[in-house]
């Protein structure tokens, strides 16, 4: 697992050990950036569910503002705090311990959000509907969310819109966006 481009590109951030912690292959994180690289420079980031906190550490790479990561296993915080300090981001990234759905309750907004919970567990539908109730996202921002590929997601009320879905062999991304109204 390694940083793909940026300020950080190259770098290998340490992997899981163990099994609790199901990071996304190069292949798809490279597709996420491929899809928003014209929508991370100085934006604020929310890594939910953040396991090795790769998505959030490539955003930051790439020119992010800032990132927030949370993950309610002690084992991937430690990790995500190592590879931050790895790629030398600790500065702009804050590191929460806790439950990722809890988490979006408080009033901070974002501009771009990372959903990737553990697959089968119901928690990435319960995240968007969440975002959604509690407003999580400025104008113009968007999710990212990646579950198994026949996983149904909810549809999302205006002022939010699911833009699309790509797949990548068992891999769905769905990507959603907030408007400017």
């Amino acid at each position: 697992m390694r940083v793909i481009s940026g300020s950080a590109g190259g770098r290998r951030l340490k992997d899981p050990v163990g099994e609790t912690i199901r990071p996304s292959g190069d292949r798809v994180k490279e597709s996420v950036f491929n899809i928003i690289q014209f929508d991370i420079e100085g934006r604020s980031i929310l890594d939910l569910f953040a396991g090795t906190g790769q998505f959030g550490i490539e955003a930051l790479s790439r020119g992010a503002g800032k990132a927030v990561f949370v993950d309610s296993d002690a084992g991937a915080i430690r990790l995500i705090r190592e590879n931050l300090k790895i790629c030398g981001f600790s500065s702009r990234a804050a590191v929460v311990a806790g439950d990722a759905l809890r988490y979006l309750e408080n009033d901070e907004k974002f501009d771009l959000v990372f959903i990737d919970p553990p697959y089968d567990a119901g928690l990435a539908d319960r995240a968007i509907i969440k975002i959604t109730e509690f407003d999580k996202l400025n104008k113009n921002g968007i999710i990212i969310c990646e579950t198994r590929v026949d996983s149904v997601l909810p549809v999302m009320m205006p002022p939010y819109f699911m833009q699309k879905d790509y797949k990548y062999g068992s891999v769905k991304i769905t990507k959603y966006t907030r408007e400017t109204r």
